[in-house]
């Protein structure tokens, strides 16, 4: 038996990035914009201007996240809280599980193909561009 496993381009992984760094300008929130494909391996990332260095692992951890168990962070970390089920998944995976908002997986044809993170702004901002970006995918 083969298993067969889309996943993301470089081209597909630019088109997505182009998204987030337009809504994070549009936003105003300097952002690093992370994009994995389906084995969670990085395929592109930016660092916008005056975006913080401290989020450029931030990022590509969010989306290694989204794809490692296929959900977006915000929802992970929401499962994540003292008695809920997911509780300590951060410590997992070498603490680079990320449980706040920002984490999106990539779908087509009914399969994750990779996942976009990012990082820089406040949790609702890094949701903002990670959705914007993850729908011009």
């Amino acid at each position: 038996m083969t298993i067969s496993q889309l996943s993301v381009t470089l081209e597909d992984a630019q088109r997505v990035i182009a998204a987030g760094q337009a809504k994070a300008g549009e936003i105003g929130s300097p952002s690093n914009v992370a994009v994995v494909d389906a084995g969670g391996n990085l395929v592109s990332h930016i660092r916008m201007d005056h975006a913080w260095v401290g989020s450029v692992d931030i990022s590509i951890n969010k989306a290694f996240t989204a794809r490692a168990f296929d959900i977006a962070t915000k929802d992970l970390g929401e499962n994540a809280q003292p008695g809920k089920q997911f509780f300590g998944i951060q410590e997992s995976n070498h603490g680079r599980v990320m449980i706040f908002a920002g984490g999106v997986p990539l779908h087509q044809d009914g399969q994750v193909v990779g996942a976009v993170g990012v990082s820089g702004g406040s949790g609702e901002q890094d949701q903002t561009v990670a959705e914007a970006a993850a729908a011009a995918f």
